[in-house]
């Protein structure tokens, strides 16, 4: 399972990488990326899948905010896609 959702983030996002294993909380896998921004700096975003097969669905969400290493990114992406899972689950 893990395997399969790092494959479709890298082949559908080919300038990100995933830099955090991913996490599960409810039915929800959330999984943060960066790459390289401009001056050094690092970009995030987060994958948050749920669902299998014809019934996935995957939201990336992209931050408009930089970082100074992979590690800040990947930690601040993962933080908000946490957050966006217990929102969600709280809904339901």
């Amino acid at each position: 399972m893990v395997g399969e959702l790092q494959k479709t983030l890298i082949l559908n996002v080919p300038f990100y990488s995933v830099t955090t294993t991913p996490i599960t909380i409810g039915k929800y896998r959330i999984a943060a990326c960066t790459s390289p921004s401009s001056k050094g700096r690092f970009a995030a975003q987060v994958s948050i899948a749920s669902g299998r097969g014809s019934a996935s669905t995957d939201r990336v969400m992209r931050f408009t905010d930089d970082f100074s290493s992979p590690d800040a990114a990947a930690q601040y992406a993962l933080a908000q896609g946490v957050d966006w899972a217990h929102a969600a689950l709280r809904t339901q």
